[in-house]
């Protein structure tokens, strides 16, 4: 196992995987956890395409060869090679000469700065598509141009990488992160190179009173591929965990609580705070944002995983741009969160069992507060929004669901789909999910409605029935 402990150590395997034009399944991926495999021994485990994973299905692997624009007199405009993002993540073939007019159809920039190329995917529809800067596209001439991508979709194989540092109590501490973006830092590269260091580290713990599970998967469809075979068994093993993402930048730790609001980890971090406020800034665990704790707290699984990241997703204009840099993250800010992780690892290793006695104070607001109450039918994982019309199936900014009731093109709207579909267990109210969005309840009751007549909601329900 190679080491990984120094700059000049994480900057080299950095400089190896951040080229790769990684995806959800393909070769990009499977390249980099191959390589990721040199310094943290994960064993493989494969969902075909086709296969039943919850409420979704593994899609086909994207195949990219070539893709790039020329215009009238062939001269290339922009090329899949010179940067990954030129392409739309799982773009459809197209080989066809077009006006400029039709071409820009088919471009998408980033609304956060007119030099970065966005990062722009679509998985579950297919459809082609190119990615550049407003720079770019605004000194295009009118005239024919030449689109040409070579891909296709195959059967083959969603990847996850697993491995388990025993310890003396089989209660597991599930630590993970994603691998399946394309050439960004900060919010691809960051979680992986920290969980790597991190096994390395504890590893070499002379004692750990919890076994350690490290699992790397592509983000979303994978976490929900791997709770599908192994939900039960985490709902048995599962002491507390940690979803790594966005870890690089100079920020302070931001910690994301687990759904419950109440694991060992979630009061570890209010003691910590409490001793010096500066150290972590808290959010309460929401389903509208994130990461794979969105998969994990999901309410039928409801498991005691919370979310770390320092530079977080959406909350600087770069994030899913070219703009999401080495120097943007910086190394030396990897290896400082992993050094402050390890830290906070082994406090939680030493106060675990006084934690466990504060770890039933109930949240600061009552969720059974109210008189309208829900229940998820499909409550192991998410929903696949997009089979019921309530999700765009590109992940930029404009894009409308093709549906005729303008509720579900309102900017809140989605948010509070997944709102509702995480806090409806039969428990939760809908003033409680109303209070947490700050919308007036008729308006979430009518979002209730459409959810209960898609068949994803049962109810209105007496509390507990």
């Amino acid at each position: 196992m190679k080491k990984l402990e120094t700059s000049q150590q994480v900057s080299e395997l950095f400089d190896r995987l951040y080229p790769l034009c990684r995806s959800i399944l393909g070769e990009g991926y499977r390249e980099s956890l191959k390589i990721l495999e040199e310094y943290i021994p994960l064993e493989e485990e494969y969902f075909p395409s086709g296969e039943k994973v919850l409420n979704w299905v593994v899609p086909q692997e994207w195949v990219i060869r070539e893709a790039w624009i020329k215009d009238e007199a062939g001269n290339t405009v922009i090329d899949f090679k010179d940067n990954n993002l030129h392409v739309v993540n799982y773009s459809d073939k197209i080989d066809e000469i077009m006006d400029l007019e039709v071409l820009k159809q088919h471009i998408y920039t980033s609304e956060a700065d007119d030099d970065a190329i966005p990062y722009t995917i679509s998985y579950y529809k297919k459809r082609w598509g190119f990615c550049m800067s407003k720079k770019q596209l605004a000194q295009l001439e009118e005239g024919k141009y030449h689109a040409y991508v070579d891909s296709e979709y195959i059967d083959g194989n969603l990847v996850i990488g697993e491995t388990v540092l025993p310890g003396e109590s089989d209660k597991e501490i599930l630590l993970t992160s994603y691998l399946c973006h394309p050439s960004m830092a900060n919010n691809e590269l960051s979680g992986p190179l920290v969980m790597a260091m991190l096994y390395q580290k504890i590893q070499k713990w002379k004692t750990r009173k919890f076994t350690y599970r490290f699992v790397v998967n592509p983000e979303t469809i994978g976490s929900i591929a791997y709770l599908s075979r192994h939900g039960e068994a985490l709902k048995q093993s599962v002491y507390a965990g940690l979803v790594f993402t966005c870890l690089g930048g100079t920020e302070q730790l931001r910690y994301k609580t687990s759904r419950g609001e109440h694991s060992t980890i979630d009061k570890l971090v209010e003691e910590i705070n409490e001793e010096n406020p500066d150290t972590f800034r808290i959010e309460v665990f929401s389903p509208t944002s994130g990461s794979d704790e969105r998969q994990y707290c999901s309410p039928g699984f409801n498991l005691p995983v919370g979310q770390m990241a320092r530079k977080v997703y959406a909350e600087y204009k770069e994030y899913h741009t070219s703009l999401d840099t080495k120097e943007l993250m910086g190394i030396d800010n990897i290896i400082e969160s992993c050094d402050k992780l390890e830290e906070f690892l082994l406090r939680h290793e030493a106060e675990a069992e006084t934690l466990m006695g504060k770890a039933n104070t109930p949240s600061q607001l009552d969720k059974g507060e109210g008189k309208y109450f829900y229940r998820n039918r499909y409550p192991y994982g998410e929903v696949k929004l997009g089979d019921y019309n309530l999700y765009p199936s590109l992940n930029t900014s404009g894009v409308k669901k093709e549906d005729s009731e303008s509720l579900i093109n309102e900017p809140w709207f989605i948010r509070s789909v997944m709102m509702l579909l995480n806090y409806s267990d039969g428990d939760c109210s809908l003033e409680y999910c109303a209070k947490r969005l700050e919308l007036e309840i008729d308006v979430l009751q009518k979002v209730a409605d459409i959810l209960v007549d898609r068949g994803l909601l049962d109810g209105p329900l007496e509390k507990n029935n």
